[in-house]
């Protein structure tokens, strides 16, 4: 039997790039993976286009118990890194919004790239791996077979998106070596609430979010069930454990300009007036599809309506993150206490490293989970 210097489990961005990264200090590397085929992921990411990075990427834009993780692997792996390997590989990119980079054409193009960069390495697909122990070396025991290495990297990602064939192995190995596991939940997902009527699904609109301390600016769709969009799904990474403040008009002073509107439209309709700055539909929900002109309203009613429009809330107890199946991402994995920011290393298990979102590390929307993986996988991968 063949014993590597590194073996990597999991084919994903993280464990790619650790590949990758090992190949590159001349170690002799096997990847493992119970799918049946690479970066699946990454495959189906960003509508099929891959979000692969992006300008803003920061400590703050990542979210778990300890943030400030992130920093050392983000500050050696930057934005410009990974664009500059993007083109190296031939690869169309384009800049959908300000700072977010996605492939032109299609997601397989990055994940063609990556394993190209990995292909020295022995690929054991369809091995789903059931146990890991250590004396000397690393020891792994899979449905089809045993390997052993010198090294390992754990890098099998989180548990969401379960039609892709993913796994909780990498928790299940690190706390048979003592490793702290966080709590897991969905996140970058939807949520179900009753907060809107269901009438009102479809309608998609920019608003302003405030969770905790956290304030997002983002567009928010009302769906069949609650709500989703950009701005729901970052509302879902950070901590959830307080009401969802949800302003349909932010920057606006609603009462005032209500008030300024009374004056000057008086015989217009609430309804039509507020339609001026939202959708009709949600207007005429806000009103309770009454037609009365504004001029009928007294100010307290304005107020009041103001208030409805500006600050609605979603209560913390009613509210349901919507399911791992679709969710994008997890919140909570491997505690990052118990490795080296600077090396991945786990403080406890010399030898073994972890990479990826199989970490307590979770990003905001906009490519920092790819950027997040592909950096702690290149670090694993070199001190591995």
């Amino acid at each position: 039997m063949k014993t590597y210097d590194v073996i990597i489990i999991g084919a994903g961005a993280a464990g790619l790039s650790a590949a990758s990264a090992a190949l590159s200090n001349k170690k002799s590397v096997a990847v493992i993976d119970m799918g049946n085929v690479p970066a699946r992921k990454i495959a189906v990411s960003g509508g099929g286009h891959c979000n692969f990075t992006n300008a803003a990427v920061a400590a703050n834009k990542y979210f778990g118990h300890n943030p400030d993780f992130t920093r050392s692997a983000i500050s050696k792996i930057s934005p410009n890194d990974i664009l500059n390997w993007v083109k190296q590989h031939k690869i169309n990119w384009i800049e959908k919004t300000s700072g977010q980079y996605f492939c032109k054409e299609t997601a397989n193009d990055f994940v063609n790239a990556l394993i190209s960069d990995a292909k020295k390495a022995d690929f054991f697909m369809n091995n789903k791996v059931e146990d890991l122990d250590k004396n000397e070396l690393f020891r792994i025991k899979t449905n089809k077979n045993f390997y052993t290495a010198k090294s390992v990297i754990i890098a099998t990602g989180g548990i969401s998106y379960p039609v892709l064939n993913v796994s909780d192995v990498g928790y299940k190995i690190a706390k048979k070596f003592g490793h702290k596991i966080i709590p897991v939940r969905p996140a970058l997902c939807a949520i179900s609430t009753k907060i809107f009527s269901s009438e009102l699904s479809g309608i998609s609109l920019d608003v302003e979010i405030n969770i905790g301390k956290e304030i997002i600016y983002d567009s928010m769709l009302i769906t069949h069930f609650g709500l989703g969009g950009p701005a729901i799904y970052r509302a879902t990474v950070r901590n959830i454990d307080a009401d969802i403040h949800i302003n349909l008009l932010p920057n606006t002073n609603v009462f005032e300009w209500l008030k300024i509107q009374k004056q000057q439209n008086g015989k217009k309709s609430l309804a039509n007036i507020l339609s001026s700055k939202l959708p009709l539909r949600l207007a005429r929900w806000l009103t309770q599809k009454s037609n009365k002109n504004i001029a009928d309203y007294k100010d307290t009613e304005l107020k009041l309506i103001s208030h409805n429009v500006s600050d609605i809330i979603v209560k913390k107890d009613d509210f349901k993150l919507y399911n791992l199946q679709s969710a994008e991402v997890v919140r909570g994995g491997v505690s990052t206490e118990q490795i080296s920011s600077k090396t991945m290393e786990s403080k406890l298990c010399p030898g073994m490293f972890f990479a990826g979102e199989v970490l307590d590390v979770t990003g905001d929307l906009g490519g920092f989970n790819l950027h997040w993986a592909l950096s702690s996988g290149r670090i694993a991968g070199e001190n591995a």
